[in-house]
């Protein structure tokens, strides 16, 4: 049965969960997705009006907002959750884990397809934004504060606003850690650091050269 797996899941990824009682009774991203399965279900059926009640009925509960119309595997993780929205055409697949603050959101008033599609397996880290209709390949980590606009190949790291590749098919991370990943900042400052290096190495050879001409 889904609860039992996503039960499960939450022991499995939450160190701070300790049984299967605690995470059903007190662990707002399970009741959120709880709540979302049965609105997905009159959303299925064309009965949209019921559907959203039971999705903002849900968000008052746990400060997570699911719109019924979005597709979710099983084995989600939602951890501490508050202010998390997930949009109507996103498709999230199955062990994936998402932290507070985050958005799978559109990026206009487009019609069909507009929200991402996240693998199996993905992390999103806490305050990140993904945002369009492109896919987040399995197994890929998405650092916190990141801005991600565009597609993600599988076993990627991304960082940064707007979120840029810094690690894909490399060595494994811990799939929960959002700590151990590169800075962006430092990345920056290392390439600046590289850029001023030559202009002071080109800047020391024109000047020996103007003194040999004088």
């Amino acid at each position: 049965m889904s609860l039992f797996y996503d039960i499960r899941a939450v022991l499995e990824r939450d160190p701070a969960a300790r049984n299967g009682l605690e995470v059903l009774l007190l662990y707002p991203g399970l009741h959120a997705v709880i709540w979302h399965r049965i609105a997905h279900f009159f959303y299925r059926f064309h009965m949209k009006f019921i559907a959203r009640l039971i999705s903002q009925f849900a968000r008052f509960l746990t400060g997570i907002e699911i719109h019924p119309g979005a597709r979710i595997g099983k084995g989600l993780l939602i951890d501490h959750g508050m202010g998390v929205v997930i949009g109507e055409t996103t498709v999230i697949g199955d062990n994936c884990t998402i932290y507070q603050g985050v958005t799978l959101g559109g990026t206009g008033k487009e019609t069909g397809k507009r929200h991402p599609t996240l693998g199996n397996n993905v992390m999103v880290g806490s305050g990140a934004k993904v945002l369009g209709p492109f896919t987040v390949g399995d197994n890929s980590k998405i650092a916190a504060g990141a801005v991600v606009l565009s597609t993600v190949p599988p076993d990627s790291t991304c960082v940064g606003v707007p979120a840029r590749i810094v690690k894909q098919d490399g060595k494994k991370v811990d799939s929960l850690d959002q700590v151990c990943v590169p800075d962006p900042v430092s990345l920056q400052l290392c390439t600046l650091s590289v850029h001023v290096s030559n202009l002071e190495k080109k800047i020391s050879e024109l000047e020996a050269e103007l003194k040999k001409k004088d």
